[in-house]
């Protein structure tokens, strides 16, 4: 059986720096692009009216495969009948947007291969979405609204250059690409929780706790200007800690750092729904040393600065 590639494309997954919760009702985040992503390849198949899915980890193991008949993507075999059902939402948005994508009945193979670990949480389900809607030539954020919610700072990374200030603005993705290399970066590490948040419910918890507090959008948006601009190792610090006192007492959580890590010598921040995911840690031991303190607590994925963030 003969093919030809008609699409391909790599979407860059993200990590959100500051603003998280706040970002959904007009906060600027500071969000970074990772070198981690998804990438998509579209073949054609011959004497086939269907398009076959099939999704890869990391480690090339497949962890969804879909057949859906053409052009109406009603799910003909599944070994998961939610991720299908929600795969198809998102194809149908774009059709919705696109009369031509997906038109014809012309069997297509489409395999995703993902290059992290899915349970990181850096954005299968936003690299996924961008891909699709880079295929389909349609609007990401629409796609997005419309299947799975959410900010979009996650859509803005997928394809950005660099780190970026995003905000919504009538609900409108404004996003600006900043210069954000501290100086500092060398006493930066992500370090991986060991599970997997679900940002829906991290949301559900903001919305039920964030009432009467006029001035918390404006108080985030300043707080990420003086991360973006700090130009020391100390006033990163000094921010981030602040950060986290005020979403602290918003949801009504004790920050990571205060639960989880209260003998560390330096700062941590949660990055995105807090309770899982990476998490933010400033050092100024080794390379070794750090490494050492989150292994000895169980936590045995740390990774350098410029290890995780596109730049």
């Amino acid at each position: 059986m003969s093919q030809l590639n008609l699409f391909e494309t790599r979407a860059k997954g993200k990590l959100l720096l500051s603003g998280e919760y706040v970002v959904l009702d007009g906060a600027t985040a500071l969000a970074v692009p990772v070198r981690f992503g998804q990438s998509l390849h579209v073949t054609t198949l011959d004497h086939s009216t269907e398009l076959v899915w099939e999704s890869k980890d990391w480690d090339g193991t497949v962890w969804f495969r879909a057949v859906y008949e053409l052009p109406y993507l009603g799910v003909v075999e599944t070994g998961d009948r939610s991720v299908a059902e929600m795969l198809a939402s998102i194809l149908r948005d774009c059709q919705r947007q696109n009369p031509v994508f997906l038109s014809e009945a012309q069997g297509l193979a489409v395999t995703t291969i993902c290059d992290f670990p899915r349970a990181w949480g850096l954005g299968t389900s936003s690299t996924i979405i961008a891909a699709i809607a880079a295929w389909a030539r349609v609007d990401p954020y629409l796609v997005l609204q419309n299947t799975l919610g959410g900010s979009g700072y996650d859509i803005a990374c997928a394809y950005a250059a660099s780190p970026l200030l995003y905000k919504l603005e009538a609900k409108k993705p404004i996003v600006r690409c900043v210069a954000f290399e501290p100086p500092f970066a060398e006493n930066l590490y992500f370090v991986y929780l060991e599970k997997k948040q679900n940002s829906r419910e991290g949301i559900a918890r903001y919305r039920e706790k964030a009432k009467d507090n006029p001035g918390l959008v404006d108080e985030i948006s300043n707080l990420t200007e003086q991360i973006l601009n700090a130009d020391n190792l100390e006033n990163f610090e000094k921010n981030i800690r602040e950060h986290e006192r005020i979403i602290g007492q918003v949801i009504d959580l004790k920050p990571i750092g205060q639960d989880l890590f209260r003998d560390y010598q330096g700062e941590i921040k949660s990055l995105g729904a807090w309770g899982g995911d990476f998490v933010l840690a400033t050092s100024r031991e080794s390379d070794s040393d750090t490494a050492a303190y989150f292994f000895e607590k169980g936590f045995e994925t740390v990774l350098r600065w410029d290890q995780m963030v596109f730049s």
